[in-house]
């Protein structure tokens, strides 16, 4: 396994492997790495001859009063897990050599990037598609590998794709859960013990909104206050958003007859977690 650090070095590393014939898999992080990452890490090894993962906390998706300073660095860690899994190189760049002084250039895709996610913290897609967008130019894979967990993400990604033309393939992998559902999250590790018990409610509220429309509900409205109820036995999480949605567009739809992506983000202490279902 090789650790590079430059753009430059990443550049010619993946250049020379492209010459020679072999399907790159791109597997983007931000560290601090979980089973649902190496989840990913092992969809890009079945699906690819080289794996390549990106570990890089990236500033520009934080807004000014979240953790991006307290966000989880692992990277020894990190590393130790990927080796592994047998990735074979891992882009570890700086901040300053991801935006060196004087830049000023972004990747916005509009619309959909103001919805869910989007909406409750204002610029974060803006920095997760300049950033990818970044890594995607830099690497040249020929599939990058995202988790359903981060639903919103991959729709702007999607639609960035689509727009710019990259020549990859984005491939989205299931969510990982701990054994009794709670979705994994490097997040997860800033829970106290009795946060992690009250953090069950997201996945909870999920499965009664699974299992009403298994019994027939179609309302998105009637789905969104089933949710609700699950989330009030938990009075000391607060909602984000609970919405129903077009997965793709990420805007609301009025009932689940022609599928929908259901999700939700809560407050469980300081910390914000996110999770979703797909009908």
């Amino acid at each position: 396994m090789r650790i590079v650090k430059t753009i430059a070095e990443a550049q010619s590393a993946c250049a020379r492997l492209r010459r020679e014939g072999r399907i790159l898999g791109l597997v983007p992080t931000m560290g601090a790495l979980h089973e649902g990452h190496l989840s990913l890490v092992r969809a890009a090894r079945a699906a690819s001859d080289v794996v390549v993962v990106s570990i890089f906390v990236n500033p520009t998706q934080f807004g000014p009063n979240e953790d991006f300073s307290k966000y989880p660095r692992t990277f020894e860690t990190d590393c130790a897990m990927l080796e592994r899994e047998g990735v074979d190189l891992i882009f570890a760049p700086t901040v300053d050599e991801m935006y060196p002084a004087g830049a000023s250039t972004f990747v916005v895709v509009e619309g959909v990037s103001d919805r869910l996610d989007g909406a409750s913290r204002p610029g974060h897609f803006r920095g997760v598609t300049t950033v990818v967008s970044k890594l995607f130019h830099i690497i040249e894979a020929h599939k990058a590998f995202f988790g359903q967990k981060d639903a919103a993400q991959v729709a702007v990604l999607r639609k960035m794709v689509r727009d710019l033309n990259f020549p990859l393939k984005m491939v989205v992998c299931p969510i990982v859960r701990e054994g009794d559902g709670l979705a994994l999250s490097s997040r997860n590790r800033y829970l106290s013990e009795t946060e992690r018990e009250q953090a069950l409610v997201l996945h909870r509220a999920l499965k009664a909104v699974e299992t009403a429309v298994a019994s027939g509900e179609k309302s998105a409205q009637r789905l969104v206050e089933i949710a609700c109820a699950v989330f009030a036995e938990e009075p000391s999480v607060r909602v984000d958003y609970i919405s129903v949605v077009d997965p793709d567009t990420l805007e609301d739809v009025p009932d689940v007859t022609g599928g929908a992506l259901v999700a939700v983000a809560a407050f469980v202490g300081a910390t914000r977690l996110i999770d979703n279902i797909l009908l």
